[in-house]
């Protein structure tokens, strides 16, 4: 079993940007399938953005042109780059892996 562990949570004022990191215990050989949720105090967990099956992005719509989701393959770590951060954003970050594994999270505080 992988475990996922994140950083790089924190607060930041509206407008800014934080850099997320999921580094895998093991070895991993793609990205696929392997994603971002978020929760928001008093709502469900939602996606962020994950990899598909053969490489592909999606985002969701309201992170669309302001997060991006990348990954380094020889450091085993996913990465979530959030800039233009709106208060909105405010949530617990998770990562996961076909949705089975997943990070104990980190805090995102957005302030105005």
């Amino acid at each position: 079993q992988v475990h996922l562990v994140e950083s790089g949570g924190g607060e930041v004022q509206v407008g800014g940007s934080l850099v997320l990191s999921c580094a895998a215990s093991a070895r991993i050989f793609s990205f696929n399938a392997m994603g971002w949720y978020r929760q928001a105090p008093g709502k469900q967990r939602e996606l962020v953005a994950t990899f598909t099956t053969g490489g592909r992005t999606v985002y969701a719509d309201s992170v669309k042109g302001r997060f991006t989701i990348s990954g380094d393959i020889a450091k085993n770590t996913m990465y979530l780059q959030m800039d233009n951060l709106r208060p909105e954003d405010t949530a617990v970050y998770y990562c996961t892996r076909s949705t089975v594994n997943w990070g104990q999270g980190t805090r995102v505080t957005v302030s105005s």
